[in-house]
């Protein structure tokens, strides 16, 4: 008996260690915010949102290797709410940013990628740190329930797209939801 608290007591140790770790504690504070203009490389995928890391890891290593374009942001768009649509219906577009200073190299990789400029304009916006990929799931745990809570708040249309983007640089997961 003793032997059984004391393990039960280690887990939950570890688990509010990983919990802190990757800022399980964080508050999300959501805001209006203009942003946008960003040239996106991708490719587009119907599927269960759990696979969009395989194709992110595709195109980035695609970009690094074959076209010497190195990204330091990831992207995900995702169109449809896993609540409301089966899994194998969701649709989403997967993809890296493509830096200012390499947007010259954007033309030789038309026809393996799609690419597209992503509208400069209004969108709720929400921060995450990113640690890794915990971080990724613990932010979709936290920042999606903020989001809806200020878009009823605010009297938002509850539809659209969420754009995740996984900024390295900066250790943050950036979320925007079209208005």
């Amino acid at each position: 008996m003793k032997t059984a608290l004391i393990i039960i007591g280690v887990i939950l140790a570890l688990i509010i260690v990983a919990f802190t770790y990757y800022r399980g504690f964080t508050s999300v504070n959501c805001r209006v915010d203009t942003q946008g203009g960003e040239t996106l490389v991708f490719k587009e995928m119907i599927g269960d949102y759990a696979k969009s890391k395989k194709l992110s890891d595709e195109v980035y290593y695609a970009l690094l290797n074959e076209y010497k374009i190195e990204t330091f942001k990831g992207f995900g768009i995702y169109y449809d709410n896993p609540k409301e649509v089966e899994k194998s219906k969701l649709r989403s577009e997967i993809g890296c940013i493509v830096e200012q200073k390499d947007n010259s190299k954007v033309s030789q990789i038309q026809g393996a990628f799609k690419i597209r400029t992503y509208p400069e304009k209004s969108y709720i916006v929400a921060e995450f740190p990113f640690k890794g990929r915990m971080s990724v799931i613990l932010g979709v745990m936290k920042v999606y329930p903020a989001m809806d809570k200020f878009v009823k708040e605010k009297g938002y249309n509850e539809k659209g797209a969420i754009m995740e983007i996984y900024d390295v640089p900066n250790k943050k997961i950036v979320y925007r939801k079209e208005i």
